[in-house]
């Protein structure tokens, strides 16, 4: 089955239709935010510099792999923000707009003349997101933002990997994306504060490190109780086992879970092994952990006899919660992603059509929608710089002054 094509929907409204918002950040975390406000409808104008949002470097074979899913539904207009005009354009666009963005090292939009307390005298309605690595206040403030940094102070590096190897690093901006769905709530948030509340603007502080830290867990309260630095685990869970990453006949893996006692006995009677629902060292989650190696090795020896194909069938039938561990040449041919349309295919000038991620959270009366495709750089010149009243000519010659970079 191949992967749906969707049509992009110019025309189409979606619940955030109205709000304008100037983002004015880089790379994954607020390209993630933007994009999410985006995909339900709001208006988003990516402000970049001359050579453009970094992201864009982001490439495979010379393609925009990365832009052309998180800067989809979005508008783009370069400035040179070195330039006082720029950061007057960018002064008259938060006149009118609902929402800010920026993702610049602490300090760097006070330099630039668009310190937030000028944006909230401009428009005291406006909502200013600040993404930074580790906050606007603390003594690492002025480090620099990669979340490379933060999955590493966050316990998170510590705590992934086998015991006798170094800590592993996410290699996908993992830290960047927590953080980029915890800003898309706590806009809504202030935005539903200003609806309802008469409320004003505000500035949200958004660092990469607290929405990190927040997903990992009882760490804290584990070693306080303890106080043993959890070592890491390999695939195992400290709670439970079997659980983790095993090897089919065919040198593919599934990932097994026993999260529940009903889900370890059950799975105990599927591998033909019905005596370890009774034996006294696999009775409760603590008793299985502590004897994790037993159970691997049984695991194992029973999945060497299956194919990853054969192996899910078999616990899917008896709803036992084994599933594959897919790469992505199989998830672009498996139905459910396909049907769900997790991955879409659309229009794309450079490869002629791309799939991308689709739109994630479904909601029945006010679903996302895909509008436009990412769009070129400074592609939405005239149209933006026509909101604050500027005429085709006036961008012109802007643009010829080197304020204003040419669409390209």
């Amino acid at each position: 089955m191949p992967i749906h094509r969707r049509e992009f929907e110019p025309d189409a409204q979606g619940p955030l239709k109205g709000v304008q918002v100037i983002d004015m950040s880089r790379l994954i975390a607020g390209n993630t935010l933007t994009m999410v406000l985006a995909d339900y409808g709001a208006e988003v104008v990516k402000i970049e510099l001359p050579k453009g949002d970094p992201l864009r470097d982001w490439k495979t074979s010379g393609v925009e792999t990365y832009w052309k899913t998180l800067a989809r539904n979005k508008k783009s207009l370069c400035l040179d923000m070195r330039r006082p005009e720029a950061v007057e354009i960018v002064k008259d666009l938060v006149k009118q707009a609902d929402v800010f963005v920026e993702g610049f090292r602490p300090g760097s939009l006070e330099t630039m003349g668009l310190a937030p307390e000028i944006l909230l005298e401009l428009n005291p309605k406006l909502v200013v997101v600040r993404i930074s690595g580790f906050g606007q206040s603390g003594p690492y403030r002025d480090r620099p933002g990669f979340g490379a940094l933060v999955e590493g102070m966050t316990g998170f590096a510590a705590s992934i990997g086998y015991a006798d190897r170094e800590p592993l690093m996410p290699n996908f901006p993992l830290a960047d994306s927590f953080a980029a769905y915890a800003g898309v709530g706590a806009v809504l948030v202030a935005l539903r504060h200003i609806e309802t509340a008469g409320g004003q603007g505000q500035v949200i502080d958004l660092p990469l490190l607290e929405p990190m830290f927040g997903v990992l867990g009882p760490q804290a309260a584990a070693y306080r109780l303890t106080n043993k630095v959890r070592q890491r685990s390999g695939n195992r869970s400290m709670l439970t086992a079997p659980r983790g990453a095993y090897r089919c006949k065919d040198g593919r893996y599934v990932a097994v879970s026993t999260a529940i006692q009903s889900m370890a006995e059950r799975l105990f009677h599927a591998i033909g092994r019905p005596d370890l629902v009774t034996d006294p060292r696999y009775s409760t989650f603590e008793k299985r952990a502590a004897h994790a190696d037993e159970l691997d090795a049984i695991m194992q020896e029973f999945l060497n006899t299956l194919t990853q194909e054969e192996a899910v069938a078999h616990f899917t039938a008896v709803d036992v919660t084994v599933g594959p561990i897919y790469d992505i040449s199989q998830i672009i041919e498996d139905d459910h992603f396909i049907e769900r349309e997790v991955l879409v295919e659309v229009e794309d000038d450079d490869m002629g059509s791309v799939p991308i991620s689709g739109l994630p959270v479904r909601l029945s009366e006010t679903p996302m929608h895909l509008y436009r495709p990412a769009p070129k750089k400074g592609a939405d010149r005239n149209e933006v710089l026509g909101w604050i009243g500027m005429s085709e000519d006036e961008a012109e010659k802007l643009t010829k002054a080197g304020i204003v970079i040419a669409p390209r």
